[in-house]
């Protein structure tokens, strides 16, 4: 069932709207027809850009699992959450989406994978680390409490609930049955909840990308993206087909969702966010699939839809993880937390408000996005509209060391001539001033984010007789 035709302004509802977030994980953005996929995997979710916003261009504050997840609970970067990378729990007084919500009077659900219990459990997580939520059915590492068509969710009391039929139609319906069985539960109160899937990562257990049965065959031939049939190397031609049947499946679900709100008559009384935490480069960048620099690791699809987000707007803006908790809370006309670092989008949209952070005031948008790389390296990086930039400490530990002191000049792409990111122009000399400019911008936006000033140096080449250079 796909969403009804979308109406020409806000719900007329005086009651707060729902708010839904339906979110993937590992999901390129060139995944979807609204991007420019062929194959017809996301009908529904692309009616529904059609119908709403399109974040065209949104990116992950950091292209890992754990510190994505972490900025989307709370609108700020993973160092200032404190969980940089995968194995560290989420602060349990850290200001967060469901906390907001819940003192709105929203009636707040987590459903799926959350990876922000820290290493202690892969499976229950304490109520004093779910960040707020009160209906809970979920495991921290749903990677290993489940496979393709066997899956195990924990509730409230920590039993374990076992699921039937394949992965992410078991998510959905636990999402429809919240749905129904909430909104019985007397009054008029909203609810938030927050609908986390492992599809389409991979299945760690044996590197495999299980789709649906019969849905990989029928992508046995799949359209590559350009990036990656470039590049060569790398698993893609092996997991592309299940890949995007796991896609195909997670939108098969998003409609079922969709249909159940509708159904309901409150499909156009709930705000629909529709994300990933991170993409997939399979393998062409590193020896895994993501903790890179590059666009196929950073970007993800980015839809939204409800009240005050109709229209069918393509935004051209650079839109940061950071920014999507802010827009949530004052598209559901709940206050903003002071200590999130993001900025809402409805500034950018006909007719909308809001602004920075918690304090309302509108601000120029920022003309870059900032990311963070940790475990396969210490790194800081923004992305332009035209360049692609970032710098490394090659010292720093990976896995402990969550900033540096000192980084140093490691990649540079010209976005505009190479939309592939194939060619680091880090050491050409002929781009010395635009890496300048850039450097100074990437310290600001590091201050910007709350972490101390580093200094940020040139690219300094191996020297050419292999020799070691003490100069």
């Amino acid at each position: 069932m796909t969403p009804s035709a979308s109406p020409s302004g806000p719900a007329t509802s005086t009651r707060r709207p729902n708010v839904l977030v339906f979110f993937t994980d590992q999901q390129r953005w060139d995944t979807t027809g609204l991007h420019g996929n062929p194959l017809g995997l996301t009908p529904v979710l692309d009616r529904l850009a059609a119908e709403g916003v399109s974040v065209d261009r949104s990116f992950t504050c950091q292209p890992v699992c754990a510190p994505s997840r972490a900025s989307l609970q709370t609108g700020q970067y993973p160092t200032t959450t404190g969980v940089f990378r995968n194995g560290l729990p989420l602060p349990r007084d850290t200001p967060s989406l469901a906390r907001s919500f819940r003192e709105a009077g929203y009636a707040t659900g987590y459903i799926g994978k959350w990876h922000l219990a820290g290493d202690h459990t892969s499976g229950p997580v304490p109520e004093e680390d779910r960040a707020g939520y009160d209906h809970w059915l979920a495991a921290n590492l749903l990677e290993f409490t489940s496979d393709a068509y066997e899956t195990t969710l924990y509730d409230g009391s920590g039993a374990p609930h076992r699921f039937e039929g394949y992965r992410a139609d078991a998510l959905g319906t636990a999402a429809i049955d919240f749905i129904d069985r909430d909104r019985d539960r007397g009054g008029d109160r909203p609810f938030f909840l927050f609908l986390s899937f492992l599809e389409p990562h991979h299945q760690n257990s044996r590197d495999d990308y299980p789709a649906p049965t019969g849905y990989r065959d029928r992508y046995a031939t799949p359209w590559v993206p350009s990036d990656l049939a470039t590049l060569g190397g790398g698993n893609w031609a092996e997991h592309l087909p299940g890949y995007y049947g796991m896609v195909r499946r997670l939108d098969e679900v998003l409609g079922r969702v969709v249909a159940a709100l509708e159904r309901r008559g409150e499909l156009d009384e709930t705000v629909i966010l529709f994300t990933s935490d991170h993409g997939c480069h399979f393998k062409t960048r590193n020896d895994e699939y993501k903790r890179s620099v590059h666009d196929a690791s950073l970007r993800v699809p980015t839809v939204l839809r409800g009240p005050g987000l109709w229209g069918g707007v393509r935004l051209p803006e650079l839109v940061s993880h950071v920014d999507l908790p802010p827009t949530l809370l004052r598209a559901a006309g709940v206050p903003v937390p002071e200590e999130m670092q993001g900025r809402s989008l409805l500034p950018l949209l006909p007719g909308g408000d809001g602004g920075h952070g918690g304090d309302g005031e509108e601000a120029e948008w920022p003309r870059e996005v900032l990311f963070q790389i940790s475990e396969s390296e210490v790194g800081r990086g923004l992305r332009t509209d035209r360049w692609k930039y970032a710098a490394t400490a090659p010292d720093a530990d990976a896995w402990n060391d969550p900033r540096a002191e000192r980084y140093e000049d490691a990649y540079l792409y010209d976005l505009r001539s190479d939309p592939d990111e194939l060619v680091n122009l880090v050491a050409d000399p002929a781009h010395g001033h635009v890496l300048e400019e850039l450097r100074q911008r990437l310290v600001r936006r590091i201050v910007d984010s709350g972490e101390p000033r580093p200094t940020v140096t040139a690219h300094k080449p191996a020297p050419k007789d292999g020799s070691e250079d003490t100069a």
